[in-house]
């Protein structure tokens, strides 16, 4: 049990089945398209993945390869034209836009390059936004300790411009778990950091994937980065072209220049 308020039936989300594949994010033959005629952009065309629990998988690819429009569909941020994604045994694609708003409150987290955190809240008042939005009085404990889980207990009562960019970003983090979603999205979630400072942030997902079971999904273009993955995808024009398990930086460096130097 993780406290939240029941729904009314109207707007419940399913529960998952028992007949339900093991991953905790699947994407069925999913394609996004944008404008129409000789303006038609294939954003994703025909994309078939899945992601299993606890696990870290990094998406690469050329600029314009679909990365970022697979997280956006995947996290129900955006709606596929056609096929089918599942989040935790629920299928999102019918979902009616309340469904669709508390699944992705409840069970799916978001970190973006930009830490987007309140300047006049806390850190343990930005963590805990989340659950009053949702309605809830957020408890000490579960703050304290999604922030223990990024490594930012000491910082609780500091505001951001009292904080580095790598302790915002961690902060923005522990705001996407205190939910306890099923899989946190991360959008070159190390974009903004110097390296040294993203080798922390990285360091600590890491932390989060092997001691505390998360799944995380990860794009970025850092082949750095990247290694701190179980596994990395790489997508080119919209379609999954390659994947590569243990990654190393160097293995990755060499497809993506692979990837970027071959003919469109």
């Amino acid at each position: 049990m993780n406290g939240k308020g029941t729904n009314s039936a109207a707007e419940a989300i399913p529960e998952t089945g028992p007949e339900v594949s093991e991953a905790t994010v699947r994407l069925a033959a999913v394609t996004r398209t944008y404008g129409s005629g000789d303006g038609k952009v294939t954003a994703l065309a025909g994309v078939t993945l899945e992601f299993t629990g606890g696990t870290f998988t990094a998406i690469m690819g050329p600029s314009g390869s679909g990365k970022s429009t697979l997280l956006q569909c995947a996290a129900g941020l955006d709606r596929p034209d056609e096929g089918r994604v599942f989040v935790a045994g629920v299928d999102l694609t019918d979902l009616g836009e309340t469904r669709l708003t508390l699944m992705r409150r409840d069970r799916i987290g978001f970190v973006f390059q930009s830490f987007n955190l309140m300047p006049s809240l806390t850190a343990e008042q930005n963590v805990g936004l989340p659950l009053h939005l949702a309605g809830r009085r957020p408890k000490k404990s579960e703050i304290t300790e999604v922030l223990q889980d990024v490594g930012l207990a000491d910082r609780a009562r500091h505001r951001p411009s009292q904080m580095s960019g790598g302790q915002q970003q961690r902060v923005a983090i522990a705001r996407a778990l205190v939910t306890r979603p099923a899989v946190l999205f991360a959008d070159e979630p190390t974009g903004a950091l110097d390296s040294s400072t993203s080798r922390d942030v990285l360091t600590m997902l890491r932390s989060l994937v092997d001691q505390r079971g998360q799944t995380i999904v990860m794009v970025t273009h850092d082949p750095i980065a990247a290694s701190y993955a179980d596994r990395v995808v790489f997508l080119a024009d919209g379609r999954l072209v390659g994947q590569m398990d243990r990654p190393t930086a160097e293995a990755v460096a060499a497809q993506m220049t692979h990837l970027e130097s071959a003919p469109c």
